[in-house]
């Protein structure tokens, strides 16, 4: 996949972002479109991993959403111990990619609220966090999500 192209779908997540999706909904919603995938659970079964699960400033939903999109597209249903560590392997390259790019991995630290604090939240909306930084979380984890599943 092209640079353009790969760019094109890191747009597609914030649009998807924009448009009222969490994080985490959003990168998985995205990876499933790119992939030509239809569940109706995605994106539902993101929807509590946004803002550091639950709002709760712990890890990234935009990181969430890539592991459950990888663990959907690497992951098992039977007790395969091979299967569980190909998909280890990838989701550990995914998260190791994330960190590195981005410093932490900790919605609160990335963004620098305490979302579940209402004071902080209304902080943070009024600073337009979500555009400021949220919006290239999601972007390069999709971005990061298509470079690894080309292999």
């Amino acid at each position: 996949m092209s640079v353009k192209d790969k760019s094109k779908l890191g747009e597609k997540a914030v649009e998807h972002f924009r448009e009222g999706y969490n994080c985490a909904q959003s990168v998985l919603l995205t990876m499933f479109e790119h992939w030509g995938c239809k569940n109706d659970l995605v994106p539902k079964v993101a929807t509590g991993f946004g803002g550091g699960i639950g709002r709760c400033g712990s890890v990234c939903g935009a990181l969430t959403g890539g592991v459950l999109a990888l663990s959907i597209r690497y992951g098992t249903n039977g007790a395969s111990v091979e299967e569980r560590i190909r998909a280890y392997e990838v989701v550990q390259e995914f998260y190791r990619r994330f960190e590195k790019q981005n410093g932490s991995v900790l919605c609160r630290e990335l963004i620098g609220y305490d979302l579940s604090d209402p004071k902080q939240l209304d902080e943070a909306h009024k600073a337009k966090v979500s555009e400021e930084k949220c919006d290239a979380f999601v972007r390069k984890a999709v971005e990061t999500l298509v470079e690894i599943t080309q292999t």
